[in-house]
């Protein structure tokens, strides 16, 4: 079976990150960018990857932050991946020896030119938004529309949640999906019956694509 590997990102308390775990994701998003509903404090996201298991990542979410402000983050807490999700460029994210991905505006015509610009990246972060604008906002683009296909793998991201991650996943094939608000009752507060038919829904797929 082709496995889509799945992300849970926004996590601000500990009892979604237990369920995160205890449902099998793969990965596990903390946001460390102001003015996000779901940012967190440094001492706050260490709390919460410190109760991240091995083999499951810890994914940090910055957005255009200071060099010095990130080697603080990569000091203070456990942190698997970089994620970028502001205005960085290949250069800039690669400065920190840890493994990054880039969020890529996809709701702009051309977003395709811009999934070859990132050589450095292990895999790019197909978002919703628009350039120039932050990623993270829940926002869809058009699956089914064309880009080049870069070498890197493909995380897919923008609006997902339990009734149309299926589809998402046939129209796309990415490596991986990465769910927010897609599986919350409220900014930040997860709902584990929501988290549980995200991950059916994507092995359910799966199993129709072997």
């Amino acid at each position: 079976m082709k496995r889509t590997r799945i992300k849970f990102c926004g996590m601000t308390r500990e009892v979604d990150v237990d369920a995160a775990v205890e449902l099998g994701v793969d990965a596990v998003g903390l946001i460390l960018v102001p003015g996000s509903k779901r940012e967190l404090s440094l001492e706050r996201a260490a709390q919460l990857a410190a109760r991240v298991p091995p083999l499951i990542s810890v994914v940090c979410l910055v957005a255009n932050m200071p060099t010095q402000q990130i080697n603080a983050v990569l000091a203070a807490m456990r942190v698997d991946l970089l994620q970028f999700h502001g205005n960085e460029t290949d250069s800039q994210c690669t400065i920190y020896g840890k493994p990054f991905v880039k969020a890529v505006a996809m709701g702009d015509d051309d977003a395709a030119v811009q999934l070859e610009s990132w050589p450095g990246a292990a895999g790019l972060v197909l978002d919703g938004h628009r350039r120039g604008e932050l990623g993270g906002q829940g926002r869809s683009f058009n699956w089914s529309g064309r880009f080049v296909r870069p070498a890197q793998p493909l995380l897919l991201a923008g609006g997902l949640n339990p009734d149309n991650v299926a589809e998402a996943i046939r129209a796309v094939e990415p490596f991986a999906v990465d769910v927010s608000s897609g599986i919350e009752s409220a900014p930040g507060i997860k709902d584990r019956a929501r988290m549980e038919a995200f991950i059916k829904e994507v092995n359910r797929v799966d199993r129709e694509r072997e």
